[in-house]
């Protein structure tokens, strides 16, 4: 069986992005056009499926980490807001896009809640592991 970490992430990523196309539960609102993805960012994200492809790295964040809440995936896509001539901090990313794709990833069945967050189930970690066998071949 080949393991997510066995495949290079953004190859991994583009592969399942398609696949999380074909899924009718995963569609992105209509705000997404206008929001970013926090405070760190000056603009909106520039792909045209843009959804698709944070969907597809969240997954894969999560079947690497186990059980994540969406307090350790805003740090994880945080960033360094810059501020001028003053230092540059370090800024979390915003919440709101997170929790959506995780609940539209929850009703798709491929992430389900538990104590400690979302964690994968059988349905999802069966997707993971047939892109990332389709990769090795």
């Amino acid at each position: 069986m080949v393991s997510v970490k066995e495949v290079p992430a953004q190859e991994f990523v583009e592969k399942l992005k398609e696949e999380l196309k074909k899924a009718e539960q995963i569609k992105p609102p209509k705000w997404m056009a206008f929001a970013k993805t926090g405070s760190h960012r000056e603009r909106p994200p520039q792909q045209k499926d843009f959804w698709y492809i944070r969907a597809a790295s969240l997954l894969r964040r999560i079947s690497i980490e186990g059980n994540v809440g969406v307090e350790r995936l805003r740090t994880f896509y945080g960033g360094k807001k810059r501020r001028g001539h003053k230092p540059a901090i370090s800024k979390i990313a915003g919440g709101s896009i997170l929790r959506k794709l995780l609940q539209q990833l929850e009703v798709a069945e491929l992430v389900a809640k538990d104590k400690k967050g979302r964690k994968l189930t059988p349905k999802g970690q069966k997707l993971l592991s047939s892109v990332a066998k389709g990769m090795k071949k």
